[in-house]
């Protein structure tokens, strides 16, 4: 019902007038609006679309996807290796910011290819080109999108590429991802080095890869040899033969790995520091066409270090062969333990969770055809894979329980210990849970919580003591940011079993706060801060506390760290004065640049922060809290083998280990409670 007929009429009208006017501003549109027609439609041609969108080929332009181009060259390497053509790998960081891969395989085939090119050029200029799509140049591989090192030779200033086949030497150079010159063939091995080649060789048979990364791509460009390292030591173990040498010109550093033993090595290396309760376990089998090895030993710790490989890429999610093998461990311990009359109550069972504890494997499957998740290669998908696992691992274990019962016990008492502290942990989770803790709807009393209710801009401060926390609380952006503080230091988790944590209250403070729970109960689609932010005093105290925390969110809720929500936060170090000027310098070389920047004062005074509880409010707001101004490092984990073996030292029940870590690193301690 109109009550206004009149008025319903001129509106028509009015409309209509306005309908003719939109008319003829769409008319005119294409003179005033941005042209937009076929031609505004671009084909990106070769490798522009690499060096266009480059985190799309390697993950991202930072630390972990430059070094990641190292690893997609040895990866082809790694290949000839799997093929049997390859012993020899020398990988060199050249004192001009170059890297070379090495190696004594066949060497990439320079013959006319049906593009009326080198296959040399094809391989190293166009996406989705290779020899690993059919089952015929190479049975297994870790490269199957053919995007590996063309990607790397377009993000690179420069590559060179020398071959050595039948005899004769050739090489090409590109820049930016395009070949300066046609394949140059020499005919003596050797040649190229005449020709301004950056590089030669002697063998007959190799490729040499050689890149200097692009700094215009990446934001930085500087190859560390430590984190190549780490993932050249896998490969080694991953593929017993094979020796595989890092050399750096720049800092003279050079190791050569070549593990005989293969994986049993790898476990013997991750258990170094603990007590193994049996020798490594150790099984292989064949299975169409595929291959598959499992090593593996219990110590006297409370984690679990699995590690899995499909043709030497690491599956960091895991997959379907990781699952066989959970299946097979289960069923093939609990058969043995109601066999024997092991457990006390003949209707209990061993669960998986209770067979994780203090299990440290590595499985390297061997397959043709994998199926991946992704680009990234972080999860197995092969549904044939788990079937097999699952009886190649029941059918090795029994045989092996049976020829060691000693083993076989240790096993047993290990996960019966386990799976008492999981009923342990299980019975004060329900007491808690009754008192009205551990949900998500009861938070501790001593958080002050923020009021914003989308976890994604939610973050939270663990503030070390009541008097720091005192004036975070008052300092702090009520909206978005969250007060928890800590009396003290919290339990170390690495010495104590599960049921122990909730007997923690800082613990359990923690947990509730999160709202994710914990272990194998750990939920990360509750958590209420996407941002967890410890803040601790710069001294030992704080450092121990960092370090207690850290081993709490590792070992029991490891995706935090994974998905890059946990933080430390940068508190400064100094407060300066000279005169009407001040500033804040978070360590001794920023307190320099300050003092240079206002004419190296005579007069000035500096106070060091000996704590957070030393800052009012206000300066804690404006030096460690304030988005705009703050600093903070995300902790993330770039290599989880080395990351266990350092909690393992520092907070482990070794004392050996722990001892020889601090010698060694004692040097570089500076401002040790000053």
């Amino acid at each position: 019902m109109n009550p206004n007929p009149s008025a319903s009429q001129k509106t028509g009208d009015s409309g209509s007038a306005k309908a003719e006017s939109q008319a003829s501003a769409r008319a005119s549109a294409p003179s005033e609006m941005p042209k937009y027609d076929a031609s505004s439609i671009q084909v990106l041609e070769g490798l522009e679309a690499v060096r266009k969108r480059p985190a799309m080929y390697i993950g991202d332009t930072g630390v972990r996807g430059l070094h990641h181009c190292v690893y997609e060259v040895v990866d082809n390497s790694i290949d000839e290796a799997l093929a049997g053509y390859c012993k020899d790998i020398t990988v060199t960081l050249h004192s001009d910011g170059s890297c070379s891969v090495l190696d004594d395989g066949r060497g990439i085939p320079v013959e006319k290819h049906a593009t009326g090119k080198s296959a040399l050029e094809v391989v190293m200029t166009v996406l989705h080109a290779g020899g690993k799509f059919d089952k015929n140049s190479y049975k297994v591989s870790g490269g199957l999108h053919g995007v590996g090192v063309s990607c790397v030779n377009a993000l690179s200033d420069w590559t060179q590429v020398i071959v050595h086949r039948d005899g004769k030497e050739y090489a090409q150079r590109y820049e930016r991802g395009k070949p300066a010159a046609p394949v140059k063939e020499f005919g003596a091995i050797g040649a190229s080095k005449d020709s301004g080649a950056p590089i030669s060789f002697t063998s007959p048979y190799g490729t040499l890869v050689r890149f200097h990364p692009d700094q215009d791509i990446f934001e930085t460009v500087e190859l560390q040899y430590d984190i190549l390292l780490n993932r050249l030591r896998e490969l080694a173990y991953l593929n017993k033969g094979i020796r595989i040498t890092l050399s750096d010109e720049r800092s003279k550093q050079s190791e050569t790995l070549h593990y005989s033993g293969g994986i049993i090595e790898f476990v013997s290396h991750l258990n170094k520091n603990k007590t193994g309760l049996h020798p490594v376990i150790y099984f292989e089998r064949d299975f169409d066409h595929s291959q598959a090895e499992v090593a593996l030993q219990y110590n006297d710790g409370y984690s679990e270090n699995l590690f899995s490989y499909v043709n030497s890429i690491h599956t960091v999610e895991g997959g379907t062969h990781v699952v066989g093998l959970r299946a097979a461990l289960t069923r093939t311990v609990n058969a043995y333990a109601k066999d024997n009359k092991l457990l006390k109550d003949k209707d209990a069972s061993i669960s998986s969770d209770d067979l994780r504890e203090g299990l440290s494997v590595v499985i390297s499957l061997r397959v043709p055809q994998p199926q991946f998740e992704g680009q990234t290669k972080t999860k197995l998908g092969n549904t044939e894979v788990k079937g097999f696992m699952e009886s190649l691992c029941g059918e090795a274990l029994r045989t092996y329980f049976e020829e060691h019962p000693a083993v076989a016990r240790a096993i047993v008492g290990k996960s019966m210990n386990a799976m008492a502290a999981r009923e342990a942990a299980q019975k004060a989770k329900d007491l808690i849970r009754r008192k009205g803790a551990l949900e998500s709807a009861v938070l501790p009393g001593k958080l002050a919580d923020c009021s914003e209710e989308d976890p994604a801009k939610c973050e939270i401060y663990i503030v070390e003591g009541d008097s720091a926390g005192g004036s975070a609380k008052q300092g702090r952006d009520r909206k978005t940011q969250a007060i928890l503080p800590l009396r003290g230091k919290i339990l170390n988790v690495e010495k104590a079993p599960v049921h122990k944590l909730l007997e923690s209250e800082a613990i359990r403070n923690l947990i509730m706060a999160f709202g994710t729970n914990f272990g194998s109960d750990f939920d990360r689609s509750k958590l209420r801060y996407h941002k967890i932010i410890i803040m601790t005093d710069a001294d030992v105290d704080g450092a121990h506390i960092r370090t207690l925390l850290l081993t709490l969110f590792y070992r029991h809720m490891r995706e935090l760290v994974d998905r890059g929500h946990i933080y430390i936060a940068q508190p400064p170090l100094y407060k300066v004065k000279a005169g009407n000027k001040e500033a804040y310098a978070y360590d001794d070389k920023e307190l320099a640049k300050v003092l240079a920047s206002w004419g190296n004062p005579k007069n000035y005074h500096s106070q060091r922060y000996k704590g957070l509880g030393e800052m009012n409010p206000k300066q804690l707001w404006e030096t460690t809290m304030d988005p705009a101004t703050r600093s903070m490092l995300q902790v993330s984990v770039e290599d989880a083998m080395k990351a266990d073996e350092l909690f393992t030292i520092l907070m482990g029940d070794a004392v050996e280990p722990r001892r020889q870590y601090i010698e060694k690193y004692a040097k570089e301690v500076q401002n040790l409670d000053i």
